[in-house]
């Protein structure tokens, strides 16, 4: 599909289990979820992303994508995320509690990489933070990787039981061992630690891979601060609009926010967005915000259809003529 051919407006959502209670609470929302067409597709933010764009190699290379986004230099090379972690003991193991973000300021985040660059650069992989919240190794292309669990799936669990495995994987246990004992001993940490402050202490290594050779959406926009998904949207020629996203007005406008919004939309600005609504935990400010305009919208044809897109999997498109399938009674779970 052209991205100018599609008049859907999709919002991408947490996971549908903590939501249900809600939408079967709400008489408008129940009915949308019982009459809309329905599908199971796979769940996690790696799928959706599937979904979206099409991207060839069939891979999701989230450090060279996001390196390319930060310092437009990642073409040719291979990249592994080494984000700053905070790790702490529990019982006989420990735990990831923080990843990327730990609020470093770029002197701290120079001031931790200095003595970890030699200890990289000995192994071929020079380190560096183009910003203090990503962290980057440049690998050669024939580098033999082991398997990294991203961030998403270590937090707050068994660091240990996350650790890469085999041949492979014990270079790299070593290199985070040797990096947690320089971090642990740096006056940088120990300055945040007294400051009530996350130190950063581990470094956690994900998302390896060359950039695609080919990236394409079906969509015409995408609002997110999501930096994986910004550099996608500039490979495949779409716009992607990074701040807070804007609510939709009593009057089926667009309007700006309590918060602030990036700018006043009409409706077409709307046809073949995505919605980035992944951190919205309230169910009834994701109503009032927007699922209650958008409704109203695809009823007098203001856009085609609405699509839900959550985050374990569950797909409803619901379009205007759905509103006739007076037949449907009930929504299974």
């Amino acid at each position: 599909m052209n991205p100018s051919d599609n008049r859907d407006v999709t919002l991408w959502l947490p996971p549908w289990a903590p939501l249900r209670e809600h939408f079967m609470e709400s008489a408008r929302l129940q009915r949308v979820a019982r009459q809309a067409d329905r599908l199971q597709a796979a769940g996690g933010d790696e799928a959706r992303l599937a979904r979206t764009f099409e991207i060839l190699p069939r891979s999701l290379p989230v450090a060279a994508l996001t390196r390319q986004l930060d310092a437009g230099d990642a073409l040719g090379f291979t990249w592994l995320r080494a984000d700053p972690g905070c790790v702490r003991p529990a019982m006989a193991s420990a735990r990831l509690v923080a990843c990327g973000d730990l609020g470093l300021s770029s002197a701290e985040c120079e001031a931790l990489l200095k003595p970890l660059k030699p200890l990289f650069g000995d192994e071929g992989f020079p380190i560096s933070a183009p910003v203090p919240s990503r962290w980057y190794l440049c690998l050669p292309p024939d580098t033999r990787l082991p398997d990294f669990a991203p961030p998403s799936a270590v937090l707050n669990d068994d660091l240990f039981a996350h650790l890469p495995e085999g041949a492979s994987g014990q270079r790299w246990r070593r290199l985070m061992n040797e990096a947690q004992i320089i971090l642990h001993n740096h006056p940088v940490n120990a300055a945040r630690t007294r400051a009530g402050k996350l130190p950063a202490n581990t470094l956690w290594f994900w998302g390896a891979g060359r950039l695609p050779d080919h990236v394409q959406s079906a969509h015409a926009a995408v609002f997110t601060d999501d930096a994986v998904v910004a550099s996608l949207c500039a490979f495949a020629g779409i716009t992607c609009r990074t701040g807070t996203l804007p609510s939709v007005g009593a009057t089926g406008v667009p309007q700006a926010g309590d918060e602030g919004a990036l700018e006043r939309l009409e409706w077409a600005e709307l046809r073949g967005v995505v919605l980035d609504l992944r951190g919205l935990p309230d169910p009834a400010l994701l109503e009032a915000r927007w699922l209650d305009r958008l409704i109203d919208a695809v009823a007098r044809r203001a856009i085609d259809a609405l699509v839900l897109d959550f985050g374990d999997g569950l797909l409803l498109r619901w379009r205007g003529a759905h509103r006739w399938r007076l037949w449907r009674r009930r929504l299974s779970a």
